[in-house]
């Protein structure tokens, strides 16, 4: 029976795809009541019943019985006469069920109903995978590497799909051999066409979260809440933990005896530096934590233009900016706050931006982004260490060097 040698494939894809029965049948509905529109014009006539467990498939069209020569619509209507070969007994106004074969349908219309159902079964397919990975998005997962472009790594998961990890996505550390075991999280997940893009992130904070996660049972358990994490990939992280027990110690949990605990997630990220501290309501508290492994003399807060302004011991001021002002970026970021800092003792010290007249703004600001806003905080560092803090060129801060010089000639 033609019908067979159709639906025979109809239990693969069920098997292969793992679609359900019932999805399956309206899929295979859909696709036959396109045919028999597309040759009859209408399908509201028609009943198809489908069995994909065993490959049955029937296609029955119902007319109503009119007298020979008043059929108006041939696919509503059958004359008395025809509709007595198939029965002889019907008369005029009753209903007539006829049976379609697939071979009436046409051998191009049967291929172009298997292409139209390869094409449903795949579009229904990616949707399911589309759907899965969107509940993913935020989650860790694990993937396999299968090949490597110059842009991106292409990851396969157990099931074969496809995950794309971008090169702005990775740490700058990372290095990946086909056939690798990559952690990360998912990121992102579009439908470009039919086919989902599903993205993978090592590089966002949600990572570092969900690594936290995954390795202290008390954030796991809800013990410890994490209350922010920000990054420099691969260089330096900070993350504010908090536990509404006061029997817990948030920041030696989360570090461990001998950072044991931390070690996995420092490894997991290319030895990035990641500082855990306290989380507290208390902000002028929370920006000298945030500042660690620097000690601060006193904070001032205007929390208004969100700035804070930091005093700390000369010896302590490098601690703070941290290597290319790494530390100080991420406390501003962790707080909200935009910090200066200033040296203890140093209230002759003039703020960067007096010298707007001779100095450009945006070379004031680079200097900010370092953490650099006063005078005698730039005086203080070598020019070398100061190109590695900010992108300026050496020529430049050598001309500001020396307009900052004759301010504070002694």
């Amino acid at each position: 029976m033609e019908n067979v040698a159709l639906i025979e494939s109809f239990s693969e894809f069920k098997d292969d795809k793992l679609i359900d029965r019932v999805t399956l049948m309206a899929i295979l509905e859909d696709v036959f009541r396109s045919a028999l529109k597309k040759k009859y014009g209408d399908d509201d006539n028609f009943d198809i019943i489908v069995n994909p467990d065993k490959g049955d498939l029937e296609i029955w069209r119902n007319r109503i019985v009119v007298a020979d020569g008043e059929v108006e619509d041939p696919n509503q209507e059958i004359s008395l006469t025809e509709a007595r070969k198939i029965e002889p007994d019907f008369e005029v106004g009753e209903d007539v069920s006829e049976e379609v074969k697939l071979i009436d349908l046409g051998r191009r219309a049967i291929l172009a109903l298997r292409q139209n159902l390869i094409s449903k079964i795949h579009e229904h397919d990616n949707t399911i995978i589309y759907k899965h990975f969107k509940d993913l998005v935020g989650e860790i997962y694990t993937a396999e590497v299968h090949h490597i472009r110059h842009r991106a790594v292409i990851l396969l998961d157990d099931e074969g799909n496809e995950i794309v990890l971008p090169k702005d996505r990775q740490i700058p550390s990372d290095f990946f051999r086909k056939g690798d075991n990559v952690r990360g999280v998912i990121d992102s997940v579009e439908l470009k066409g039919a086919k989902p893009t599903i993205i993978m992130s090592r590089s966002s904070p949600k990572f570092l979260e969900k690594l936290f996660e995954q390795e202290i049972p008390e954030v796991f358990d809800g013990l410890i809440t994490i209350k922010n994490v920000v990054r420099i990939p691969g260089e330096k992280a900070k993350v504010a933990v908090d536990s509404y027990d006061d029997r817990i110690d948030p920041v030696g949990a989360c570090v461990g005896m001998k950072g044991s605990r931390i070690h996995g997630i420092v490894r997991e990220l290319g030895n990035e530096n990641i500082d855990v501290i306290n989380y507290t309501n208390n902000l002028q508290l929370y920006v000298t934590r945030a500042l660690s492994p620097a000690r601060v003399t006193s904070v001032k807060l205007n929390e208004e233009t969100k700035r804070a302004e930091v005093i700390l011991k000369p010896e302590e001021v490098s601690k703070a900016i941290g290597r290319g002002g790494h530390n100080i970026r991420l406390a501003g970021q962790l707080t909200g706050f935009e910090i200066d800092v200033l040296r203890e003792g140093a209230e002759e010290d003039v703020e960067l931006r007096e010298f707007s007249d001779e100095i450009e703004s945006w070379i004031i600001d680079e200097f900010s982004k370092a953490g650099l806003d006063t005078a005698k905080s730039i005086l203080e560092q070598d020019v070398l260490d100061l190109v590695k803090r900010t992108d300026l060129e050496e020529e430049t801060i050598n001309d500001v060097l020396r307009i900052l010089r004759e301010e504070f000639e002694e």
